[in-house]
């Protein structure tokens, strides 16, 4: 898990090739031109997921109790970033999901991104994060051994370990059963993935 970076830090990143990065960020299953869905279609049912959490986050936030440290815990692929729309690095902001999390780190929510992608790729993820607009609160990715654990197991300990850090998870927003299964959040948000056609 990292904390935010100063920008200096992370210079090395535009020394990566962009080969590398298709290679090492675009996961086995995404399309490189195409998705399972249109894009405007996807975009549209984002959109629907995204107008149920933006209420129930303003109510939430406003009733805050005085100390109380409020977090937001995302999945990144197809949900805050678009992934399987195409190759692009930066890649793109999900701007449903951007404009919820503006709003709520705009209102003193901290961000925690929890991704299966692996800890080679980091820095350049966290990079791309925070150009697209997150503030990264704490980015985990999965180490050595992570490798080896059921994704929705892996998740779930690093909810744990953020809830062990003091904050009230009041949403955990994915595209993937995996993402949202075990527990360890007030509200879960499932963006589309189309019977798994979506990483």
């Amino acid at each position: 898990m990292t904390s935010r970076r100063p920008w200096a830090r992370r210079a090395a990143v535009t020394a990566v090739s962009a080969s590398a990065l298709v290679a090492l960020a675009t996961p086995a299953n995404a399309a490189t031109s195409t998705a399972a869905v249109d894009y405007a279609t996807w975009q549209k049912d984002c959109q629907t997921v995204m107008d149920q959490a933006l209420p129930y986050l303003k109510q939430r936030i406003a009733a805050a109790k005085p100390g109380e440290k409020q977090a937001i815990v995302f999945d990144i692929d197809n949900t805050t970033l678009e992934t399987d729309f195409g190759f692009s690095y930066p890649q793109p902001a999900n701007k449903p999901v951007l404009n919820v999390a503006e709003y709520a780190q705009e209102h003193g929510v901290s961000l925690f991104f929890v991704t299966a992608r692996p800890g080679i790729i980091e820095e350049p993820t966290e990079w791309n994060l925070e150009h697209d607009g997150y503030d990264v609160s704490g980015l985990y990715v999965r180490g050595f051994f992570d490798l080896f654990k059921d994704v929705a197991a892996y998740k779930t300990a690093q909810r744990v370990d953020i809830e062990n850090k003091g904050y009230d998870i009041i949403a955990n927003i994915g595209n993937s059963a995996t993402d949202l299964s075990g527990g360890h959040a007030d509200q879960t948000f499932k963006l589309p993935d189309y019977n798994g056609q979506l990483s």
